[in-house]
């Protein structure tokens, strides 16, 4: 690499890199279209390869391009966050730590995990956002959250993955309904009810285990709705709109107009699990590792 090349010319780049024109991308560079060509001209030269492909109308990344496009947003947003850790240390905190989650984690795991952490911690700053299992592996490779919590069996190779919690399902009916704990014997019982789902998009594995139940209780579910929020399977039931089935650690909370049963008489289960990039050097991620690994030995979690 040459000695002229500058953090300047990688910001050039990666605006050049995502916009495809060269107008544009100076434009939102408030620089001059020539002055960034030259720029981009200049950064090819000192790094000795071809990064653009330009014809008349159109820019194309080359192959290298590409690459160091992939890999340069990944490595800025890491440099991101080495530098706002700093100003979180400048400030007395001891740093940031960013999670992930399903809607089930929120239930008990976290507010036991963010408890404890925090009475050992309390100079760290949590960033907590509910996302889907996909989206959530998706973040961790691109290092915007530290730490996810997912109903996952398969992850990268690049993830790792630690099963802190294994569930237990629920049957959820509306709260008239005719069949409760006393006369509950099969879910065969209710195979002409129409059942409300979590959607497959959510996380295909969770899915393919809960139509695991029905293949082994001899009839397929008529599924009327498919949701990703717990909030609206329970609505649905409470109005009469079907029947549901949901991981025992969701059920917390939730009584009005519905009713649980667990199934705690079939093989299956649904883990919870923590997950986490194995490349990721935010310094507090040991840390809450170290506090997860106790609860789960203290059966806390």
């Amino acid at each position: 690499m040459g000695n002229q090349l500058e953090f300047r010319h990688l910001k050039y780049f990666l605006a050049v890199a995502e916009d495809l024109h060269f107008r544009k991308a100076a434009e939102r560079l408030y620089i001059s279209q020539p002055g960034l060509s030259r720029q981009i001209k200049q950064m090819e030269d000192d790094l000795g390869m071809k990064l653009f492909e330009r014809h008349n109308r159109k820019v194309e990344l080359t192959q290298a391009g590409d690459y160091l496009k992939n890999e340069l947003t990944r490595n800025l947003r890491q440099l991101d966050d080495i530098i706002n850790h700093a100003k979180l240390l400048h400030d007395g905190k001891k740093g940031q730590l960013k999670l992930g989650y399903v809607g089930s984690a929120i239930q008990k795991i976290i507010p036991e995990l963010l408890i404890n952490y925090r009475t050992e911690h309390p100079d760290i700053v949590f960033s907590l956002k509910e996302m889907d299992n996909q989206k959530q592996i998706e973040e961790l490779l691109n290092f915007n959250i530290d730490i996810g919590f997912v109903r996952l069996e398969q992850v990268p190779k690049t993830i790792e993955i630690k099963r802190i919690v294994s569930d237990t399902f629920c049957i959820v009916l509306p709260e008239n309904h005719h069949i409760d704990a006393s006369n509950f014997k099969n879910l065969s019982q209710l195979k002409d009810e129409a059942f409300i789902l979590f959607d497959p998009e959510y996380s295909k594995f969770y899915y393919d285990k809960v139509l695991q139940i029905f293949q082994d209780s001899g009839f397929a579910p008529l599924v009327s709705h498919l949701t990703i929020h717990a909030s609206s399977i329970y609505k649905l039931v409470e109005n009469n709109f079907g029947v549901s089935i949901v991981p025992k650690s969701l059920t917390t909370g939730h009584t009005k107009g519905i009713k649980f049963i667990e199934l705690d008489g079939i093989p299956q289960r649904t883990d919870l699990s923590l997950v986490w990039n194995k490349t990721n050097r935010n310094p507090l991620l040991n840390w809450v590792l170290d506090v997860v690994s106790k609860l789960t030995q203290d059966k806390r979690l």
